[in-house]
């Protein structure tokens, strides 16, 4: 059995936790009274964060575009917390140059789909010992009409951001199906989630146009309430304790596009990351 009586109690990891949709869905969590532990690029804006939630919380440091980094905030996780009850994948970002990460890898690609797939896998014994636990991935609508660049991974070609962010996002639907796959009776169940257009600080770290532009636009755009409330709905809800492999927005489950249904490309995916941070799925 599968029970699950709500996010009350349960300790929830939570990365991109400082602004936006993290912020808000931090508050939201405190509220319903989980136990947080927030991932933070630095303490300054965890504790501008932690002041805004209102609640206590736990803080870990990382650069999650950095696998030494990712490593270290797992096993910092894991040292610190017998519990681990919910893992967030939510954080996320988009380049309009092509940069590197540390480990040579385009920085995209490094923190949007290989930070959780590293950290995910990372975790997943401590998940299991205390099933039923639940991993939730951000992804988005940006997926539809992308396609995984099997044959340029590191964006040598031809780079365009707005194309790289929307593989990214495939990427993380992609890993989510072949995730719950791994998963399947382990009472570990993984689900992602379409925020919708929201009004963040996203895309504010590519100059003044990109940055005006996502003002402009916030008047016809979703609060960061309002895109949390799906990601905090797939934590809480008890009815969703066998649910796993969707992909969600408005808490309804939907249907992403048909390059995100191939499981063919997801195990390809798969076995193609473990080879990029260098671990391996039990």
């Amino acid at each position: 059995m599968n029970n699950w009586n709500g996010v009350g109690g349960k300790h929830v990891l939570l990365t991109g936790a400082t602004s936006g949709i993290g912020l808000a869905a931090a508050k939201q969590l405190a509220r319903a009274r989980a136990k947080l532990t927030l991932v933070a690029r630095s303490h300054e804006r965890a504790a501008v964060a932690i002041r805004e939630i209102g609640s206590p919380a736990d803080v870990l440091i990382a650069d999650l575009a950095s696998q030494d980094s990712v490593r270290n905030l797992a096993r910092e996780m894991l040292d610190r917390c017998p519990q681990i009850d919910i893992l967030i994948n939510n954080a996320g970002a988009i380049f309009l140059s092509r940069q590197l990460s540390p480990d040579g890898i385009e920085l995209t690609w490094a923190l949007n789909h290989l930070a959780p797939f590293l950290l995910t896998n990372l975790l997943l014994d401590r998940l299991k010992a205390n099933a039923p636990s639940r991993i939730i991935t951000t992804a988005s609508g940006a997926h539809h009409g992308a396609k995984i660049p099997f044959e340029d991974l590191n964006a040598e070609h031809g780079y365009s951001g707005y194309r790289r962010y929307r593989e990214t996002k495939l990427a993380n639907i992609l890993f989510t199906r072949a995730l719950a796959r791994r998963l399947h009776d382990t009472g570990i169940t993984a689900n992602c989630f379409r925020p919708g257009f929201v009004a963040t600080r996203f895309n504010h770290n590519n100059g003044w146009l990109p940055t005006m532009v996502m003002v402009l636009l916030r008047p016809i755009s979703r609060t960061p309430e309002r895109g949390a409330e799906t990601l905090t709905w797939l934590a809480d809800t008890p009815e969703l304790a066998q649910v796993t492999g969707g992909y969600f927005m408005d808490k309804r489950r939907q249907v992403p596009s048909d390059e995100a249904q191939d499981d063919d490309a997801a195990e390809q995916l798969w076995r193609i990351s473990e080879n990029q941070v260098g671990v391996a799925m039990a």
